[in-house]
Protein backbone atom coordinates (compact mmCIF):
# COMPACT_ATOMS: atom_id res chain seq x y z
CA UNK A 1 0.00 0.00 0.00
CA UNK A 2 2.95 2.80 1.14
CA UNK A 3 4.80 1.85 -2.43
CA UNK A 4 1.19 2.37 -4.42
CA UNK A 5 0.76 5.48 -2.25
CA UNK A 6 4.02 6.71 -2.81
CA UNK A 7 3.82 5.76 -6.82
CA UNK A 8 1.18 7.74 -7.35
CA UNK A 9 2.03 10.68 -5.13
CA UNK A 10 5.11 10.57 -7.51
CA UNK A 11 3.29 10.73 -10.98
CA UNK A 12 0.95 13.26 -9.41
CA UNK A 13 4.22 15.66 -8.93
CA UNK A 14 5.14 14.71 -12.42
CA UNK A 15 2.07 16.16 -13.67
CA UNK A 16 2.54 19.31 -11.64
CA UNK A 17 6.08 19.72 -12.88
CA UNK A 18 5.15 19.16 -16.64
CA UNK A 19 1.97 21.53 -16.50
CA UNK A 20 3.76 24.21 -14.48
CA UNK A 21 7.05 24.11 -16.77
CA UNK A 22 6.27 23.72 -20.17
CA UNK A 23 3.10 26.13 -19.56
CA UNK A 24 6.28 28.83 -18.12
CA UNK A 25 8.12 28.51 -21.22
CA UNK A 26 5.17 28.56 -23.51
CA UNK A 27 4.47 32.16 -21.89
CA UNK A 28 7.88 32.86 -21.80
CA UNK A 29 8.11 33.15 -25.78
CA UNK A 30 4.57 34.88 -25.85
CA UNK A 31 5.74 37.63 -23.22
CA UNK A 32 9.19 38.21 -24.96
CA UNK A 33 7.31 39.29 -28.10
CA UNK A 34 4.66 41.14 -26.10
CA UNK A 35 7.11 43.20 -24.06
CA UNK A 36 9.57 44.00 -27.29
CA UNK A 37 6.41 45.19 -29.02
CA UNK A 38 6.96 48.01 -26.85
CA UNK A 39 10.62 48.27 -26.52
CA UNK A 40 12.08 47.32 -30.05
CA UNK A 41 9.75 46.42 -32.36
CA UNK A 42 7.39 49.74 -32.94
CA UNK A 43 10.94 51.64 -34.16
CA UNK A 44 12.86 47.88 -35.79
CA UNK A 45 10.33 46.58 -37.51
CA UNK A 46 7.03 48.80 -37.39
CA UNK A 47 8.46 52.57 -37.72
CA UNK A 48 8.85 52.92 -41.46
CA UNK A 49 5.66 51.50 -42.41
CA UNK A 50 4.15 55.25 -41.63
CA UNK A 51 1.28 55.79 -38.57
CA UNK A 52 1.50 55.38 -34.92
CA UNK A 53 4.32 52.59 -34.81
CA UNK A 54 3.73 52.09 -31.32
CA UNK A 55 0.12 51.70 -31.98
CA UNK A 56 0.65 49.27 -34.86
CA UNK A 57 3.35 47.08 -33.06
CA UNK A 58 0.80 46.43 -30.29
CA UNK A 59 -1.83 45.85 -32.59
CA UNK A 60 0.14 42.87 -33.23
CA UNK A 61 0.12 41.45 -29.90
CA UNK A 62 -3.52 41.51 -30.04
CA UNK A 63 -3.96 40.05 -34.04
CA UNK A 64 -2.45 37.00 -33.04
CA UNK A 65 -5.16 35.88 -30.33
CA UNK A 66 -8.10 36.73 -32.74
CA UNK A 67 -6.16 32.59 -33.92
CA UNK A 68 -6.36 31.43 -30.29
CA UNK A 69 -9.63 30.00 -31.10
CA UNK A 70 -8.67 28.60 -34.07
CA UNK A 71 -6.01 26.90 -32.29
CA UNK A 72 -8.44 26.28 -29.29
CA UNK A 73 -11.09 24.04 -31.94
CA UNK A 74 -7.78 22.38 -33.40
CA UNK A 75 -6.24 20.96 -30.41
CA UNK A 76 -9.60 20.65 -28.60
CA UNK A 77 -10.74 18.12 -31.08
CA UNK A 78 -7.78 15.95 -31.23
CA UNK A 79 -7.09 16.63 -27.06
CA UNK A 80 -10.71 15.34 -26.54
CA UNK A 81 -10.30 12.43 -29.40
CA UNK A 82 -6.46 11.42 -29.20
CA UNK A 83 -5.72 12.69 -25.56
CA UNK A 84 -4.11 15.85 -23.59
CA UNK A 85 -0.22 14.79 -23.50
CA UNK A 86 -0.04 14.99 -27.21
CA UNK A 87 -1.55 18.08 -27.81
CA UNK A 88 0.90 19.47 -24.37
CA UNK A 89 4.27 18.40 -27.03
CA UNK A 90 2.96 19.52 -30.20
CA UNK A 91 1.76 22.95 -28.91
CA UNK A 92 5.13 23.64 -26.68
CA UNK A 93 7.33 22.65 -29.99
CA UNK A 94 5.37 25.04 -32.51
CA UNK A 95 5.43 27.63 -29.88
CA UNK A 96 9.23 27.14 -29.08
CA UNK A 97 10.07 27.02 -32.94
CA UNK A 98 8.00 30.26 -33.70
CA UNK A 99 9.84 32.00 -31.20
CA UNK A 100 13.11 31.01 -32.30
CA UNK A 101 12.95 32.13 -35.96
CA UNK A 102 11.42 35.63 -34.70
CA UNK A 103 14.98 36.01 -33.20
CA UNK A 104 16.57 35.37 -36.50
CA UNK A 105 14.78 37.70 -38.66
CA UNK A 106 16.16 40.45 -40.09
CA UNK A 107 15.29 44.26 -39.80
CA UNK A 108 12.74 45.85 -41.91
CA UNK A 109 16.27 48.59 -42.74
CA UNK A 110 17.60 45.20 -43.67
CA UNK A 111 14.51 43.40 -46.16
CA UNK A 112 12.10 45.79 -46.25
CA UNK A 113 8.20 45.36 -45.85
CA UNK A 114 8.74 41.64 -45.71
CA UNK A 115 10.19 41.62 -42.14
CA UNK A 116 7.11 43.14 -40.37
CA UNK A 117 5.03 40.38 -42.41
CA UNK A 118 7.37 37.50 -41.09
CA UNK A 119 7.40 38.67 -37.90
CA UNK A 120 3.58 38.69 -38.17
CA UNK A 121 3.12 35.38 -39.68
CA UNK A 122 5.22 33.60 -36.86
CA UNK A 123 3.28 35.86 -33.92
CA UNK A 124 0.21 34.52 -35.21
CA UNK A 125 1.95 30.81 -35.04
CA UNK A 126 2.18 31.90 -31.46
CA UNK A 127 -1.59 32.73 -31.25
CA UNK A 128 -2.07 29.50 -32.41
CA UNK A 129 -0.19 27.42 -30.38
CA UNK A 130 -0.99 29.48 -27.03
CA UNK A 131 -4.93 28.89 -27.86
CA UNK A 132 -4.27 25.16 -27.31
CA UNK A 133 -1.85 25.29 -25.14
CA UNK A 134 -3.33 25.82 -22.00
CA UNK A 135 -6.66 23.59 -22.18
CA UNK A 136 -4.46 20.80 -21.94
CA UNK A 137 -2.02 21.82 -19.26
CA UNK A 138 -5.14 22.89 -17.16
CA UNK A 139 -7.23 19.90 -17.87
CA UNK A 140 -3.98 17.36 -17.60
CA UNK A 141 -3.47 18.74 -13.84
CA UNK A 142 -7.18 19.35 -12.63
CA UNK A 143 -7.49 15.65 -14.30
CA UNK A 144 -4.92 14.03 -11.99
CA UNK A 145 -5.83 16.37 -9.12
CA UNK A 146 -7.69 14.79 -5.85
CA UNK A 147 -11.57 16.06 -5.40
CA UNK A 148 -10.40 18.06 -2.53
CA UNK A 149 -7.48 19.94 -4.47
CA UNK A 150 -8.42 19.80 -7.86
CA UNK A 151 -8.42 23.95 -6.93
CA UNK A 152 -4.60 24.27 -5.51
CA UNK A 153 -3.40 21.26 -8.67
CA UNK A 154 -4.95 23.40 -11.34
CA UNK A 155 -3.31 26.98 -10.04
CA UNK A 156 0.31 25.45 -11.16
CA UNK A 157 0.10 25.53 -15.17
CA UNK A 158 -1.66 28.61 -14.18
CA UNK A 159 1.39 30.03 -12.32
CA UNK A 160 3.72 29.47 -15.55
CA UNK A 161 1.90 32.88 -16.67
CA UNK A 162 3.78 34.99 -14.06
CA UNK A 163 7.00 32.44 -14.01
CA UNK A 164 7.27 33.21 -17.50
CA UNK A 165 6.76 36.95 -16.83
CA UNK A 166 9.26 36.47 -14.53
CA UNK A 167 12.04 35.08 -17.03
CA UNK A 168 10.89 37.20 -20.05
CA UNK A 169 11.42 40.33 -17.52
CA UNK A 170 14.63 38.85 -15.87
CA UNK A 171 16.11 38.01 -18.98
CA UNK A 172 15.94 41.43 -20.87
CA UNK A 173 16.85 43.05 -18.18
CA UNK A 174 20.03 41.34 -18.16
CA UNK A 175 20.33 42.14 -21.50
CA UNK A 176 19.50 45.52 -21.11
CA UNK A 177 21.92 46.15 -18.22
CA UNK A 178 24.59 44.48 -20.04
CA UNK A 179 24.09 45.94 -23.20
CA UNK A 180 24.27 49.92 -24.79
CA UNK A 181 20.66 50.80 -26.24
CA UNK A 182 22.66 51.02 -29.65
CA UNK A 183 23.65 47.13 -29.20
CA UNK A 184 20.10 46.31 -27.78
CA UNK A 185 17.64 47.35 -30.81
CA UNK A 186 20.59 46.24 -33.07
CA UNK A 187 20.98 42.76 -31.79
CA UNK A 188 20.24 42.27 -28.28
CA UNK A 189 16.74 41.54 -28.26
CA UNK A 190 17.49 38.72 -30.10
CA UNK A 191 18.86 36.94 -27.46
CA UNK A 192 16.43 36.17 -25.25
CA UNK A 193 14.91 34.61 -28.62
CA UNK A 194 17.52 32.03 -29.31
CA UNK A 195 17.42 30.90 -25.49
CA UNK A 196 13.99 29.46 -26.12
CA UNK A 197 15.53 26.94 -27.97
CA UNK A 198 17.27 25.29 -24.57
CA UNK A 199 13.75 25.51 -23.45
CA UNK A 200 12.00 23.97 -26.15
CA UNK A 201 14.33 20.52 -25.12
CA UNK A 202 13.88 20.71 -21.66
CA UNK A 203 10.05 21.30 -21.78
CA UNK A 204 9.41 18.34 -24.39
CA UNK A 205 11.65 15.94 -22.18
CA UNK A 206 9.50 16.54 -18.93
CA UNK A 207 6.24 16.15 -21.14
CA UNK A 208 6.91 13.56 -22.67
CA UNK A 209 7.51 11.54 -19.24
CA UNK A 210 3.91 12.01 -17.95
CA UNK A 211 0.88 10.34 -18.12
CA UNK A 212 -2.04 10.73 -19.66
CA UNK A 213 -4.96 11.53 -17.68
CA UNK A 214 -7.42 9.27 -16.07
CA UNK A 215 -10.35 10.84 -16.81
CA UNK A 216 -9.74 10.73 -20.64
CA UNK A 217 -8.27 7.31 -20.64
CA UNK A 218 -11.58 6.20 -18.59
CA UNK A 219 -13.77 7.99 -21.69
CA UNK A 220 -11.28 6.16 -24.23
CA UNK A 221 -11.80 3.21 -23.33
CA UNK A 222 -15.31 3.25 -23.01
CA UNK A 223 -15.33 4.34 -26.45
CA UNK A 224 -17.74 7.15 -25.17
CA UNK A 225 -15.64 9.59 -27.73
CA UNK A 226 -17.29 12.41 -29.16
CA UNK A 227 -17.08 12.05 -33.31
CA UNK A 228 -16.52 15.87 -33.53
CA UNK A 229 -16.64 17.33 -29.53
CA UNK A 230 -16.89 20.93 -30.91
CA UNK A 231 -20.78 20.37 -32.22
CA UNK A 232 -22.38 18.66 -28.75
CA UNK A 233 -20.17 21.54 -27.13
CA UNK A 234 -22.11 24.47 -28.90
CA UNK A 235 -25.42 22.52 -28.89
CA UNK A 236 -25.69 22.33 -25.18
CA UNK A 237 -23.34 24.39 -23.07
CA UNK A 238 -22.70 27.59 -25.33
CA UNK A 239 -23.98 29.56 -22.13
CA UNK A 240 -20.84 28.27 -20.38
CA UNK A 241 -18.38 28.82 -22.80
CA UNK A 242 -19.70 32.62 -23.10
CA UNK A 243 -19.90 32.88 -19.08
CA UNK A 244 -16.10 31.75 -19.26
CA UNK A 245 -15.09 33.94 -21.58
CA UNK A 246 -16.31 37.06 -20.05
CA UNK A 247 -14.90 35.75 -16.99
CA UNK A 248 -11.52 35.38 -18.53
CA UNK A 249 -11.88 38.95 -20.56
CA UNK A 250 -11.83 40.71 -16.94
CA UNK A 251 -8.55 39.44 -15.42
CA UNK A 252 -6.90 38.91 -19.01
CA UNK A 253 -7.24 42.51 -20.48
CA UNK A 254 -5.96 43.83 -17.19
CA UNK A 255 -3.05 41.46 -16.79
CA UNK A 256 -2.19 42.67 -19.89
CA UNK A 257 -1.09 45.72 -18.76
CA UNK A 258 2.19 44.15 -17.44
CA UNK A 259 2.45 41.24 -19.59
CA UNK A 260 1.10 43.16 -22.87
CA UNK A 261 3.65 45.86 -22.26
CA UNK A 262 1.61 48.76 -22.06
CA UNK A 263 3.11 49.74 -18.54
CA UNK A 264 6.41 49.39 -19.74
CA UNK A 265 5.90 51.29 -22.70
CA UNK A 266 4.52 53.88 -20.27
CA UNK A 267 6.92 53.81 -17.86
CA UNK A 268 9.37 54.35 -20.52
CA UNK A 269 8.27 56.40 -23.42
CA UNK A 270 5.69 58.66 -21.62
CA UNK A 271 7.29 59.24 -17.82
CA UNK A 272 10.64 58.96 -18.93
CA UNK A 273 11.89 56.25 -16.72
CA UNK A 274 14.63 53.70 -17.50
CA UNK A 275 13.66 50.77 -19.05
CA UNK A 276 15.92 47.51 -16.58
CA UNK A 277 13.73 49.54 -13.22
CA UNK A 278 10.74 48.96 -14.83
CA UNK A 279 11.63 45.74 -15.78
CA UNK A 280 12.73 44.67 -12.28
CA UNK A 281 9.52 46.43 -11.11
CA UNK A 282 7.71 44.00 -13.20
CA UNK A 283 9.83 40.83 -11.80
CA UNK A 284 8.36 41.77 -8.28
CA UNK A 285 4.90 41.92 -9.59
CA UNK A 286 5.49 38.44 -11.26
CA UNK A 287 6.53 36.90 -8.00
CA UNK A 288 3.20 38.54 -6.04
CA UNK A 289 1.46 36.88 -9.24
CA UNK A 290 2.79 33.45 -8.75
CA UNK A 291 2.11 33.45 -4.85
CA UNK A 292 -1.70 35.05 -4.86
CA UNK A 293 -2.68 32.50 -8.38
CA UNK A 294 -1.52 29.97 -5.54
CA UNK A 295 -3.19 31.35 -2.79
CA UNK A 296 -6.02 31.73 -5.53
CA UNK A 297 -6.32 27.85 -6.00
CA UNK A 298 -6.08 26.94 -2.71
CA UNK A 299 -8.87 29.13 -1.59
CA UNK A 300 -10.92 27.75 -3.88
CA UNK A 301 -10.51 24.23 -2.57
CA UNK A 302 -11.92 25.67 0.80
CA UNK A 303 -14.52 28.79 -0.11
CA UNK A 304 -15.65 27.66 -3.56
CA UNK A 305 -14.15 28.77 -7.28
CA UNK A 306 -16.95 31.63 -7.64
CA UNK A 307 -16.28 33.37 -4.16
CA UNK A 308 -12.41 33.63 -5.35
CA UNK A 309 -13.25 34.57 -8.21
CA UNK A 310 -15.41 37.49 -6.82
CA UNK A 311 -12.97 38.09 -4.25
CA UNK A 312 -10.30 38.80 -6.75
CA UNK A 313 -12.36 40.98 -9.05
CA UNK A 314 -13.67 43.04 -6.20
CA UNK A 315 -9.98 43.63 -5.03
CA UNK A 316 -8.87 44.05 -8.75
CA UNK A 317 -11.70 46.78 -8.95
CA UNK A 318 -11.07 48.63 -6.03
CA UNK A 319 -7.24 48.92 -7.02
CA UNK A 320 -7.54 49.95 -10.60
CA UNK A 321 -7.53 53.91 -10.24
CA UNK A 322 -5.06 53.89 -7.75
CA UNK A 323 -2.74 51.62 -9.79
CA UNK A 324 -2.73 53.98 -12.30
CA UNK A 325 -1.92 57.16 -10.00
CA UNK A 326 1.27 55.40 -8.21
CA UNK A 327 2.46 54.61 -11.88
CA UNK A 328 2.14 58.27 -13.05
CA UNK A 329 4.83 59.30 -9.84
CA UNK A 330 7.35 58.08 -12.47
CA UNK A 331 9.19 56.36 -9.31
CA UNK A 332 10.26 52.98 -8.71
CA UNK A 333 9.39 52.00 -5.50
CA UNK A 334 5.69 53.36 -6.18
CA UNK A 335 5.68 51.91 -9.46
CA UNK A 336 6.91 48.14 -7.64
CA UNK A 337 4.09 48.51 -5.00
CA UNK A 338 1.38 49.63 -7.57
CA UNK A 339 2.38 46.43 -9.90
CA UNK A 340 2.69 44.03 -6.61
CA UNK A 341 -0.87 44.89 -4.92
CA UNK A 342 -2.44 44.73 -8.64
CA UNK A 343 -1.30 41.13 -8.68
CA UNK A 344 -3.29 40.59 -5.62
CA UNK A 345 -6.43 40.82 -7.60
CA UNK A 346 -5.07 39.24 -10.76
CA UNK A 347 -3.57 36.05 -9.09
CA UNK A 348 -6.96 35.27 -6.59
CA UNK A 349 -9.79 35.55 -10.51
CA UNK A 350 -6.61 33.38 -11.90
CA UNK A 351 -5.64 30.86 -9.48
CA UNK A 352 -8.77 28.46 -9.37
CA UNK A 353 -9.86 29.13 -13.23
CA UNK A 354 -8.08 25.37 -14.30
CA UNK A 355 -10.71 23.65 -11.88
CA UNK A 356 -13.44 25.61 -12.48
CA UNK A 357 -13.41 25.28 -15.94
CA UNK A 358 -12.81 21.49 -16.04
CA UNK A 359 -15.89 21.53 -13.68
CA UNK A 360 -18.25 23.06 -16.15
CA UNK A 361 -17.88 20.76 -18.77
CA UNK A 362 -18.71 16.88 -19.20
CA UNK A 363 -15.46 14.92 -20.24
CA UNK A 364 -16.37 14.36 -23.70
CA UNK A 365 -16.10 18.41 -25.07
CA UNK A 366 -13.94 19.40 -22.08
CA UNK A 367 -10.67 20.33 -23.36
CA UNK A 368 -13.04 22.38 -26.15
CA UNK A 369 -14.44 23.62 -23.84
CA UNK A 370 -12.03 25.19 -21.66
CA UNK A 371 -9.34 25.99 -24.71
CA UNK A 372 -12.65 27.88 -26.15
CA UNK A 373 -13.73 29.35 -23.27
CA UNK A 374 -9.89 30.74 -22.69
CA UNK A 375 -9.46 31.48 -26.20
CA UNK A 376 -12.65 34.00 -26.63
CA UNK A 377 -11.62 35.69 -23.48
CA UNK A 378 -8.51 35.94 -24.41
CA UNK A 379 -9.76 38.09 -27.89
CA UNK A 380 -12.04 39.67 -25.61
CA UNK A 381 -10.07 40.85 -23.10
CA UNK A 382 -5.92 40.92 -23.27
CA UNK A 383 -6.40 41.06 -27.12
CA UNK A 384 -6.35 43.91 -27.79
CA UNK A 385 -5.85 45.60 -24.54
CA UNK A 386 -2.53 47.33 -24.98
CA UNK A 387 -3.59 48.68 -28.01
CA UNK A 388 -7.25 50.09 -26.92
CA UNK A 389 -5.14 51.19 -23.94
CA UNK A 390 -2.56 52.84 -25.52
CA UNK A 391 -4.77 55.01 -28.06
CA UNK A 392 -7.31 55.42 -25.12
CA UNK A 393 -3.33 57.69 -23.29
CA UNK A 394 -2.42 59.14 -26.63
CA UNK A 395 -6.07 60.38 -27.54
CA UNK A 396 -7.52 61.88 -24.18
CA UNK A 397 -3.77 62.41 -22.50
CA UNK A 398 -5.12 60.94 -19.48
CA UNK A 399 -3.68 57.25 -18.24
CA UNK A 400 -6.95 57.04 -15.92
CA UNK A 401 -9.39 56.31 -19.14
CA UNK A 402 -7.42 53.19 -19.37
CA UNK A 403 -8.66 52.38 -15.25
CA UNK A 404 -12.33 53.16 -16.61
CA UNK A 405 -11.86 50.82 -19.83
CA UNK A 406 -10.17 47.84 -17.30
CA UNK A 407 -12.90 49.11 -14.46
CA UNK A 408 -16.01 48.36 -17.24
CA UNK A 409 -14.50 44.64 -17.98
CA UNK A 410 -13.97 43.84 -14.62
CA UNK A 411 -17.54 44.61 -13.62
CA UNK A 412 -19.00 42.69 -16.19
CA UNK A 413 -16.23 39.61 -15.27
CA UNK A 414 -17.97 40.33 -11.77
CA UNK A 415 -21.51 39.91 -13.33
CA UNK A 416 -20.68 36.82 -14.87
CA UNK A 417 -19.33 34.96 -12.06
CA UNK A 418 -22.86 35.35 -10.26
CA UNK A 419 -24.62 33.68 -13.79
CA UNK A 420 -22.22 30.24 -13.25
CA UNK A 421 -22.61 26.91 -10.97
CA UNK A 422 -19.85 26.37 -8.56
CA UNK A 423 -19.51 22.42 -9.03
CA UNK A 424 -16.72 22.72 -6.81
CA UNK A 425 -16.22 18.79 -5.65
CA UNK A 426 -17.89 17.13 -8.78
CA UNK A 427 -16.83 13.59 -9.79
CA UNK A 428 -14.93 14.80 -12.79
CA UNK A 429 -16.08 11.25 -15.41
CA UNK A 430 -19.80 12.62 -15.13
CA UNK A 431 -19.51 16.48 -15.33
CA UNK A 432 -23.19 17.64 -14.84
CA UNK A 433 -24.97 19.33 -17.67
CA UNK A 434 -25.54 23.37 -17.20
CA UNK A 435 -29.42 22.97 -15.75
CA UNK A 436 -28.61 20.67 -13.29
CA UNK A 437 -28.94 21.98 -9.58
CA UNK A 438 -25.11 23.31 -8.90
CA UNK A 439 -23.06 22.20 -5.54
CA UNK A 440 -23.75 24.87 -2.50
CA UNK A 441 -20.89 27.63 -2.13
CA UNK A 442 -18.79 26.13 0.94
CA UNK A 443 -18.96 28.56 4.11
Amino acid sequence: MTQKSHAIGKEKRRVILATMVGTTIEWYDFFIYAICAGLVFSTEFFGALGGDALILSFATVGISFLFRPLGAVIAGHLGDRLGRRAMLILTLVLMGGATVLMGLVPSTAAIGVAAPIILLMLRILQGLSAGGEWGGAALLAVEHAPTTRRGFFGSFPQIGVPIGLLLANGVLAVVTAVTTAEQFLAWGWRIPFLLSAVLIGIGTVIRVRVAESPVFEEVRQSREQSGLPIVPLFKHHWKLVLLGALVFAANNAAGYMTTGGYVQSYSTEVLGMASSPVLIAVMFAAIAWLCTTLLGGWLSDRIGRLRTYKIGFMFQLAWMFPFFALINAANFWLLMLALVLFSVGLGLSYGPQSALYAEMYPTKVRYSGAAISYALGAVLGGAFAPTIAQALQSSTGNVHTVGMYLAVLTVIGLAATFLIKDHSGRTLGDAPEPEHEPVPERT
